[in-house]
């Protein structure tokens, strides 16, 4: 896996095989969008990691229960640190059927979502050769 980005990536629980997406999930009270990042990256991959940049965000609106909810979700560049991918707290297996790494190269084919393959094609142009940011960020899986 040394030597090319990685990406860490989740399937949901209830999708079905093949349906993956970026780790993501609810601001807590008190927390702030990169705290939201990094806990919800450990939540749902088991790795715990160190914010590099923020990629953007992801504006979108859905129906839950009758009711139109606008929702705003910001996804950061991060590199990992300790853990094993798919090794979940306690719990967390009713959000999350599985964990994995994913070429970030091959990600803007694989994710599920469009407004996060935007993001992981951003943070592979961040990773580029040669481009501010780049090098051993992500040359290991995050």
């Amino acid at each position: 896996m040394k030597g090319r980005p990685w990406l860490a990536a989740v399937r949901p629980q209830g999708k079905p095989a093949g349906v993956w997406a970026l780790p993501k999930g609810l601001i807590s009270s008190g927390e702030s969008p990169a705290e939201t990042a990094l806990r919800e990256g450990f939540e749902e991959t088991g790795l715990a990691g160190r914010l590099v940049s923020k990629l953007g965000d992801i504006r979108y609106v859905y129906s839950w229960q009758g009711e139109r909810v606008f929702k705003i979700v910001s996804f950061y560049l991060a590199e990992s640190g300790r853990g094993r991918i798919g090794e979940l707290p306690a719990g967390m297996e009713i959000e999350v059927a599985e964990a994995r790494w994913l070429p970030l190269a091959e990600a803007p084919r694989l994710l599920a979502y469009r407004g996060e393959r935007q993001m992981a094609e951003r943070a592979f142009e961040l990773l580029a050769p040669g481009r501010a940011g780049s090098g051993s960020a992500v040359s290991d899986p995050l």
